[in-house]
């Protein structure tokens, strides 16, 4: 079974770390194509939960869609982050 990277930012899957790096993220913390994917470091799970605010989430994807109410940034200034 192929290794498969996931963004931390949001959520795109990609069989390599260096094709994942190699594009912009639309949804990286500094603004949408200002930085590139970060690869998740964590295995991949049935269920991600953000280490701000402990909600659940079935994918990365979905996830980083959402902004949470508890990021360090304030209540909506920040995206939901997967915990390790």
């Amino acid at each position: 079974m192929a290794t498969i990277y996931y963004c931390k930012y949001c959520g795109r899957q990609s069989t390599s770390a260096q094709s994942l790096t190699s594009s912009t993220c639309p949804r990286h913390p500094e603004g949408p194509g200002k930085g590139k994917h970060a690869p998740y470091e964590g295995d991949e799970k049935n269920e991600y939960v953000c280490k701000y605010c402990g909600r659940k989430f079935s994918s990365i994807a979905s996830m980083t869609s959402n902004t949470c109410l508890r990021h360090p940034k304030g209540p909506g200034k920040g995206r939901h982050d997967p915990m390790l």
